[in-house]
């Protein structure tokens, strides 16, 4: 679908290029690995090839004297200095968390684990003495997989006394929010039980993380391919005691996240350990294969699920038990992933009791942590599949069973079984033009006659309804999770004598287009041209006050403080506007950049009262010069973005080949900025969800070494590899903020995943397929087949 640029009229809705795209596509990009500062060092890992085991000596003699090696550290040598990797989330009181250092000290819990770094002249150089650092292992046993972590045979951390880190439960019964799931389950004339299964992924970011520090200045510089610039400051100087003002961090050009760089990594805390011990700026850079091996894994649960319902389709119960991998140690948010899903397992429906259970288990593989969409992916997965297989037990039509059960448009606000008040949405409109774009009973039609005739090739259709929580959050929410942060945003609007503007904001963009959506709310709002709005961001000196960007919060949450500290910029302006045209300020209008006595033509234009606020020659009595405004905002709740995933999938039933021949998604997203930002949001999610059902899968052998470690093995799929997307939009605006906007970034991961699997089992069902574990590769779906063929009463 492609977009086109509009000309004049409002900015609000307007398709604009991208600002930023001028510099990225034309070279003069400045990511952290282009950064080259006077006497920088380079830095490389060494890492164990054990995924659990004993450090019994480490022998660095030979890489120090290596060519170009200036240092070789070890866990021992910053043993008292480097603190432990933080964890923000600590979900129960009695969570049970190991101590993370950057370096091991004694012992590794995972393949890739760092045990000594290489300082040195050069890249080359570094690497090169990685591998003449001889390391003496006392090799562990190894726990890799979750029910069999949960038993305690296998401890992952010989420290602790259990693989389990905590227990989270929510029950509506005892929340007051809903009923006794047992009831339910006991009075309800059907049951469903499924065990789903969400496979590892690694988010493959085009850019590889990079650091670099230069501890020469006032302050430590860190420029770093992160999403979360004020974040780091804050922990790096928790981790390290250093005193936060003495911590600037700059993200540059940041290439892409998907919430693999919502992290405080050990090579960022090592980056800044080794800069200060010698003096000189430093900067390390992960190859391809380090950033799949040891950056933090999404997803990676066990899900068990319940579902009652009367045999008219009315579901009564969802019970939720859910074994969740933590892999060896709690990043930033690890443990939090889990219960931010809890919220959605109930998705746009009418439950009317539920009870979640999450066990937060600890592996011997690197650890899980944000992802596209942070829980939510895999809350949806879940119950769309389990409405699906109800629709197959009740023999009805999936779309059918949906209806019967979803909020209704005139019921909204609605508070939702899980105890969240969802603001605004209409499922009905979403739906009814999802199906007519998709022509449903068409393709219900084609189905029908491929299998009468059965024809190799077999058609399924996959229905997937959703809804998220997003805009994270209102910070008393988060706090009554016990989370460490808050979930407001900030941001500064500030005015140049010639009237052009600079907007200073917390979030920070890593390629969703801040600069574009932010310099079009400020030229809406302040009547200034698009072009004179400059967006700064992603830099702790120059946006000090900030908490970044994860969740779908951008828009919602620092676009509405760019809208406050704009519509403060506005009241300033007021006041001396009106000392200029000698009126009342009760008589003045603003609109189209200029103030206005009603009923007249006298104005004067926001250029001009910058211009006079710059000379200060003639300002009202007790009025400072300055427009410059900010604002923090803390959202009231979150925002509801809902929608309607179709997809029409094709399995050959002699090979297992699995292909789309058509998707369709209608997004409500609520009020819209920029359509092409949106397109390019939701094209991007849906080929990161589609890879999970389809392609997507970090595989472990039994000795814990990951086996897909390159992208000859971890397929990530390209251009071919993805269908044509029918999109389309209802707008339901949110009443959560004053644009009336919905979070879009992680709409299309969360809503197509369980479309194409439930699509892929559509086709093959009838032929006693009752499951496919992801990604459905040829060979999985094959093998389905095949063991379907022994059922008794499959033709």
């Amino acid at each position: 679908m492609t977009a086109t640029v509009e000309r004049g009229g409002a900015e609000i809705g307007k398709a604009r290029l991208r600002k930023e795209d001028a510099h990225l596509i034309t070279g003069r990009s400045r990511y952290t690995d282009n950064m080259v500062l006077p006497g920088m060092l380079h830095l490389a890992m060494v890492r164990s090839p054990y995924a659990h085991a004993k450090i019994t000596a480490i022998d660095v003699s030979a890489a120090k004297a290596s060519p170009g090696v200036f240092a070789v550290l070890t866990g021992a040598d910053v043993a008292d200095e480097q603190g432990s990797l933080p964890n923000a989330w600590p979900v129960t009181p009695d969570q049970k968390a190991p101590n993370h250092p950057a370096i091991a000290v004694e012992e590794v819990a995972f393949s890739g684990e760092i045990v000594a770094v290489v300082i040195a002249r050069s890249v080359a150089a570094a690497r090169d003495a990685v591998e003449l650092v001889d390391v003496d292992y006392e090799e562990l046993a190894v726990v890799m997989d979750l029910e069999e972590a949960l038993t305690d045979n296998v401890l992952a951390h010989t420290t602790l006394a259990s693989n389990k880190s905590a227990t989270w439960v929510f029950d509506s019964a005892e929340a007051g929010t809903g009923s006794s799931i047992a009831d339910a389950l006991l009075n309800s004339d059907v049951v469903v039980e499924r065990t789903l299964y969400q496979q590892r992924l690694i988010p493959a970011f085009m850019e590889p993380r990079s650091t670099v520090v230069d501890p020469t200045g006032e302050q430590i510089t860190m420029w770093s391919a992160t999403q979360i610039p004020h974040i780091l400051r804050l922990m790096l100087a928790l981790t390290l005691g250093i005193p936060e003002s003495k911590v600037r961090v700059i993200a540059p050009d940041v290439g892409g996240g998907f919430g693999g760089k919502l992290q405080v990594t050990p090579e960022e805390v090592i980056t800044v350990l080794a800069a200060r011990r010698m003096g000189k700026p430093c900067k390390f850079t992960e190859t391809r294969s380090e950033s799949l091996q040891v950056g933090h894994h999404g997803r990676a649960q066990v899900q068990r699920l319940k579902i009652s319902a009367t045999k008219e389709g009315i579901v009564t119960g969802l019970d939720v038990n859910l074994l969740a991998d933590m892999g060896a140690y709690l990043g930033l948010i690890t443990s939090g992933i889990p219960v931010l899903g809890a919220f959605m397992y109930n998705s746009i429906y009418k439950f009317p009791a539920y009870r979640f259970e999450c066990n937060n288990i600890f592996t011997n593989k690197p650890w899980t942590d944000a992802y596209r969409g942070a829980g939510r992916p895999e809350a949806t997965f879940a119950i769309e599949r389990m409405m699906d297989e109800l629709a197959t037990e009740l023999n009805m039509d999936p779309l059918e069973l949906r209806e019967k059960n979803w909020i209704k448009h005139s019921e909204f606000p609605f508070t939702t079984v899980a105890g969240l008040e969802y603001d605004t949405g209409n499922y009905e409109a979403a739906t009814a033009k999802a199906v007519e774009m998709f022509d449903y009973q068409g393709l219900r039609a084609e189905q029908k006659r491929r299998r009468d005739a059965k024809e190799t090739v077999q058609l399924g259709i996959g229905v997937s309804t959703f809804t998220e929580m997003c805009g994270l959050a209102p910070s008393r929410v988060l706090g009554s999770l016990n989370y460490a942060a808050g979930g407001w945003e900030h941001a500064q609007v500030r005015v140049l004598p010639t009237g052009n503007v600079e907007v200073v904001t917390g979030s920070s963009a890593h390629g969703q287009g801040h600069e574009t959506a932010w310099s079009q709310l400020v030229a809406d709002r302040l009547g200034v041209p698009f072009e004179n709005v400059e967006v700064l961001h992603g830099d702790t000196q120059v946006s000090q006050r900030g908490l970044d960007t994860y969740g779908s919060r951008s828009l919602t949450v620092g676009g509405m403080a760019v809208l406050a500290a704009a519509d403060k910029v506005i009241e300033k302006a007021k006041v001396i506007a009106a000392h200029l045209m000698e009126a009342n300020e009760d008589d003045l209008e603003f609109a189209s950049g200029a103030f206005t006595v009603k009923g007249t033509e006298h104005s004067t234009s926001f250029g001009e009262i910058a211009f006079a606020v710059f000379s200060a020659h003639n300002m009202p009595e007790g009025v400072e010069p300055n427009l410059d405004s900010e604002a923090t905002f803390d959202p009231v709740n979150f925002s509801y973005p809902h929608g309607t995933h179709l997809a029409a999938m094709e399995v050959d039933t002699e090979t297992g080949a699995v292909s789309v021949l058509k998707y369709v998604c209608v997004d409500d997203i609520g009020v819209v900025v920029n359509p092409m930002l949106v397109e390019g949001q939701v094209h991007g999610g849906l080929a990161q969800g589609i890879a999970q059902a389809l392609y997507e899968e970090a595989v472990y052998d039994d000795a814990g070494t990951l086996v897909s470690g390159s992208f000859v093995d971890y397929l990530v799929p390209s251009a071919p590899d993805l269908p044509h997307y029918i999109t389309a939009r209802t707008t339901t605006p949110a009443t959560s903020n004053q644009l009336g906007a919905k979070g879009v970034g992680e709409a299309g991961t969360i809503a197509s995943t369980p479309a194409i699997v439930n699509g892929v089992l559509d086709a093959i069902r009838h032929l006693g397929v009752k499951d496919v574990k992801m990604p459905c590769t040829p060979s999985r779906v094959w093998h389905a087949l095949q063991e379907a063929k022994t059922v008794e009463g499959v033709q």
